[in-house]
């Protein structure tokens, strides 16, 4: 069964995307500060990202020959200059890539955070020094800042940054992103200028503001934190007047169980999208109920620019399929409404492929051109998308299928845990997998087998009976995530074979 999105289609752009978000169809003024940096408090106008870009532009040509089919990585945390490497290098060349240790990068261009990981990586690749330059004002070990490098002595706003024809920009790789490789080697996603400014037409229809393009297209400030910290983040939300803020399921968790949060004046704050991993229905209202702050969840992949489905409705968790787009759900037994399911999905925003890697390519499409995304949804009559979880997630119980994102949910509900994962663990006796939880427990609980024993009874009273946590509570200091907030289950399981293959774990019932 295909679902096709409610909304009627929109017109794509047709051009490449430096032109289309410098194009100002909103009469943004030169001097509307775009991006803040929430530490330093530098600031970047409209009219100072116009011209940086150009000059970066001519800079990447006139002093360090960069040309077309040549490669730029870009290593950062945000960054409040980030744009302008990004659209200046886009308005240089046809190609940027992100991760040059697969794709062959001729510059690079890094955070200080992250020079000297760099620079062992360079001095492999025969990458020259002279071609390494660092986000910020200071030289350091010899390496220059690419503002004093490219841009400071640089005098050619007047640079005619590329156009592209319709056709070229559909084919024209803008952007290679990096997939998280929260379950295996990371991918170079080629997505080109015309998926990402489809993207942003389809955004459009919610009236939300999403990524780094849509907010220059918009004319809106945007206040930018390098390394998440919740009273920095507080703090900024109340000392900006900040009303809209994209955040990750574990800082909503946070904003909800940290008592820092009372410390501070939020009320400015009108609503959050959260999005990078499953938001679940008892924590979205948690959140509003605490807060009053409205709620969405945006679901979307790397490999579709990103967004396919968004709230359009306050305190949901549900999503609507954008624009242009159209899903179907495989599975066993072929239902379509209430039903989980893999979800399929075609439409403008979807990536032009893997780079390097034609095979992978080929395998995410179906005969029909449908992008298979690896996670499983429920669709309602409504036609509203649930997340249920990543289908290489799933527990197999038996001849029953149990999602960690549910018992995650349960388990954040206790009063004793402040965080919580859950894999499945196979137990060859049994030939099956049981759900076992690791926790993180909130200040004054005791790690102790009682409350372990409590924590697992208390899901149980709270799910059906194959979905039982049969594997055990166990207590960690931390839960492994990636810096997007994603559970990162590998490394959980990888420890789990060395913990399960001792004696006393092999009788569970």
């Amino acid at each position: 069964m295909i679902f096709k999105s409610k909304y009627p289609d929109i017109d794509i752009p047709t051009t490449g995307i430096y032109q289309f978000i410098t194009s100002n169809p909103n009469k943004v003024p030169d001097d509307k500060v775009i991006f803040v940096d929430g530490i330093t408090d530098k600031k970047l106008t409209f009219g100072e990202i116009k011209r940086n870009t150009k000059k970066f532009a001519a800079g990447l040509i006139d002093k360090l020959n960069f040309k077309r089919g040549e490669v730029l990585a870009l290593i950062s945390p945000n960054e409040v200059d980030f744009p302008v490497v990004l659209f200046g290098t886009i308005a240089a060349v046809n190609e940027f890539e992100y991760q040059f240790s697969d794709s062959n990068s001729s510059i690079i261009i890094v955070h200080p955070f992250c020079l000297s990981a760099v620079k062992e990586a360079a001095k492999n690749l025969k990458i020259p020094q002279s071609r390494i330059l660092l986000f910020g004002d200071k030289e350091i070990d010899g390496f220059q800042p690419f503002n004093t490098s490219l841009i400071s002595n640089n005098e050619k706003e007047e640079f005619k940054p590329i156009e592209y024809t319709f056709e070229e920009a559909k084919s024209t790789t803008a952007y290679l992103c990096y997939s998280s490789g929260t379950t295996g080697k990371q991918k170079g996603v080629e997505t080109t200028h015309t998926n990402i400014l489809s993207n942003m037409a389809q955004l459009l229809n919610f009236e939300t503001i999403v990524d780094i393009n849509s907010k220059l297209m918009g004319g809106s400030s945007t206040v930018i934190l390098p390394k998440f910290d919740l009273s920095t983040f507080c703090r900024l939300i109340q000392d900006h007047k900040i009303n809209y803020a994209h955040i990750v399921p574990p800082i909503v968790l946070l904003l909800v169980k940290s008592p820092i949060v009372k410390d501070y004046d939020l009320s400015s704050l009108q609503m959050v999208v959260s999005a990078a991993a499953p938001l679940s229905k008892e924590l979205c209202k948690k959140f509003n109920e605490s807060t009053k702050v409205s709620i969405k969840q945006g679901y979307g992949l790397t490999e579709t620019s990103p967004i396919i489905t968004i709230g359009n409705d306050n305190t949901v968790v549900h999503g609507e399929l954008v624009p242009n787009m159209e899903a179907k759900l495989i599975s066993p037994d072929g239902k379509g409404y209430n039903e989980p399911g893999e979800l399929y999905v075609r439409g403008p925003n979807v990536m032009k492929g893997y780079l390097n890697n034609e095979e992978r390519t080929k395998a995410s499409f179906d005969k029909d051109g449908f992008y298979l995304t690896g996670d499983v949804v429920i669709v309602d009559e409504q036609e509203n998308y649930f997340i249920v979880d990543r289908a290489k997630e799933l527990i197999k119980y038996k001849g029953f299928q149990v999602a960690p994102a549910e018992l995650e949910a349960i388990l954040l509900n206790h009063p004793a845990i402040s965080d919580a994962a859950v894999i499945g663990v196979e137990f060859e006796e049994k030939t099956t997998e049981y759900p076992v939880a690791y926790v993180t427990l909130q200040e004054g609980y005791k790690k102790t087998p009682q409350l372990a024993t409590e924590i697992q009874e208390y899901v149980g009273e709270r799910v059906a009976p194959h979905k039982r946590i049969r594997g055990g509570v166990h207590f960690i200091d931390k839960v492994p995530k990636s810096a997007s907030g994603k559970i990162l289950r590998k490394i959980l399981r990888e420890n789990a074979k060395i913990q399960f293959s001792k004696p006393q774990y092999q009788n569970l019932k």
